[in-house]
């Protein structure tokens, strides 16, 4: 299976995180588990379908899609053959350029057209099995760059928020940032539901817990360490964290193993 990592334009960082490229020749059903990391993403299939069971229930998804914020782990299968291109993009991305209501997609997969509409226009959806990885990125980058010079995007405290909470590994307190921001409680969570599409609070916990991840790769293996460098009050609020998250204990988990969770959460190339 090949997994790749590729930079946006310059321009378009402060938009989206990264594109990506999962491809598979290997028809074989595998079953994987994904988890929140914080980012909603624009998705396309040119290999065969994918299954995804959100809710107990498996149905099978359409080629392009839309994926909102995610509240906790679901699952994948492939039918056949992988192909994806996506489009990982920064918290606030959908709802600055496409004026979503990003709390109406949380822990949902949809279709794209659906989601955004005459928006689709925008983007390079994937008619074609042999897809140049390259091309189609510099179309989307020279596609939402012409977009962002149209949008005149003006920044809003969500954003700064979001900063100041990937900034800080999502060690930071929500009374911290209201105080840095100067907005009440209130109002910064309907905003921050409405732009996001979780409650800084919930955003800021997904955040810490992607950051286990990345300390990992870096080589600690002890998880009194990992607990403490991420955050955690004590290694036990830790295991119940991540727990939450993934359904495991991080003793179980596997780590090192070539799966889609794990190349989004330890961001290699």
């Amino acid at each position: 299976m090949i997994f790749k990592r590729i930079a946006p334009a310059k321009g378009l960082e402060k938009w989206i995180e990264c594109y990506w490229v999962i491809e598979n020749d290997d028809p074989q059903p595998v079953r994987q588990k994904i988890l929140p990391d914080g980012f909603p993403e624009i998705i396309f299939h040119y290999g065969d379908h994918y299954r995804i069971c959100l809710q107990n229930t498996w149905e099978q998804q359409s080629r392009q899609l839309l994926a909102g914020q995610i509240s906790t782990h679901f699952l994948l299968e492939n039918t056949g053959r992988s192909g994806v291109l996506g489009i990982k993009t920064r918290p606030t991305m959908l709802h600055h350029f496409f004026q979503l209501d990003m709390q109406q997609y949380t822990d949902r997969v949809v279709d794209l057209e659906q989601a955004i509409g005459q928006g689709l226009q925008t983007l390079c959806p994937l008619t074609d099995e042999a897809v140049d990885h390259d091309r189609w990125i510099d179309q989307c980058n020279d596609k939402l760059l012409q977009l962002l010079q149209q949008l005149h995007i003006q920044g809003s405290p969500v954003d700064d928020a979001v900063d100041m909470i990937l900034a800080r590994n999502g060690m930071v307190a929500v009374s911290d940032i209201r105080e840095n921001l100067g907005m009440g409680e209130r109002q910064l969570e309907r905003l921050f539901k409405k732009q996001v599409g979780l409650t800084p609070k919930y955003f800021a916990r997904i955040i810490r817990f992607s950051t286990i991840f990345r300390l990992i790769e870096k080589g600690d293996s002890s998880w009194a360490g990992l607990a403490y460098e991420s955050g955690y009050y004590d290694q036990a609020h830790f295991i119940r964290n991540f727990q939450a998250f993934t359904g495991e204990d991080p003793s179980r988990y596997g780590f090192d193993e070539k799966t889609m969770a794990n190349f989004f959460l330890k961001k290699k190339s």
